[in-house]
């Protein structure tokens, strides 16, 4: 009997696991800001690291579709420690750093 609850708990996991790989992330999220609305292209980033989503997630983004809550000074915090956005958008990271490049991720 103990055999049986632990196949199909395993089951239950890997159906679930599989159900995640099979659903689509959009190619953009738009994220409301005071300063001008920020699209974030999804698909493009997803090609960027050569569709491999554990470059981001969870590391620096949980997968959920829960809202993210980004806060005043998010970016230098995000920066120093290298989280969310910050985790490549920082001075020296893999991409443009935000100080100074405003307009590139936020349009009014």
């Amino acid at each position: 009997m103990r055999s049986f609850g632990s196949f199909f708990f395993a089951f239950a996991i890997a159906a679930t696991f599989t159900a995640l790989l099979a659903q689509k992330a959009p190619d953009q999220i738009v994220f409301q800001a005071k300063n001008g609305n920020v699209t974030f292209n999804h698909a493009a980033h997803v090609k960027r690291a050569k569709d491999d989503c554990q470059a981001c997630h969870d590391k620096l983004f949980p997968q959920s579709k829960a809202p993210l809550n980004f806060k005043a000074a998010m970016h230098q915090t995000a920066e120093t420690a290298k989280a969310s956005c910050g985790g490549c958008h920082n001075p020296g990271g893999a991409a443009f750093a935000t100080k100074g490049n405003c307009a590139k991720c936020h349009v009014k």
